[in-house]
């Protein structure tokens, strides 16, 4: 499947297209697919790590030297660390969270998988996860990856997005729309 020209054209879709191409050159993929997911994870849990990135004050030199530290630290491979590098001298670091999504999202679409986000009221235990795969992948024709959150205001039932397309099966949907009805 081919990635979006709308991607593509993006800042983040030409930092991780070009990421994606160099890895794929090098056949380290799966390596910086990895580096990535484990950075997107720390900028999650680190507000100092989120004000390095961002700071407007700090020159691109400290910015550089900074992170290619912390990649280095994280065991990074060289092309992720140098990749970093880049983002900082060029001042893209402030847009990393996209490239790494973007990224993931053009290495899953090349392995000819797609993410379904999930959203449920109570969090979902393996099995449903299991069955919930089955279905969606049953019904887009090629392996879906699930990834799921908690949203105790849906009440009940799931909200599913694949792509573009969204099932909304949840309670609160469902009183919402018997709501409008009673009024109308």
């Amino acid at each position: 499947m081919d990635i979006s020209a709308g991607i593509k054209a993006s800042l983040a879709g030409r930092y991780a297209s070009a990421l994606f191409d160099l890895a794929s050159e090098s056949g380290v993929i799966s390596n910086v697919e990895s580096d990535l997911n484990n950075l997107a994870n720390i900028l999650n849990e680190s507000p100092d790590l989120k004000r390095l990135i961002t700071n407007p004050r700090l020159s691109r030199i400290t910015k550089k030297d900074s992170i290619i530290n912390v990649a280095r630290h994280l065991g990074m491979c060289d092309l992720s660390t140098n990749f970093l590098g880049v983002l900082a001298q060029n001042s893209r670091l402030s847009a990393l969270n996209e490239i790494i999504k973007t990224f993931i999202l053009i290495a899953a679409s090349k392995r000819g998988e797609v993410t379904a986000e999930v959203t449920s009221a109570y969090p979902l235990g393996g099995e449903q996860v299991a069955e919930l795969q089955k279905k969606l992948t049953a019904r887009e024709g090629r392996t879906v990856k699930i990834s799921s959150s908690v949203d105790p205001s849906l009440l009940g039932g799931l909200v599913v997005t694949v792509g573009s397309q969204r099932i909304d099966g949840s309670i609160r949907t469902r009183l919402n729309s018997l709501a409008q009805a009673l009024r109308a």
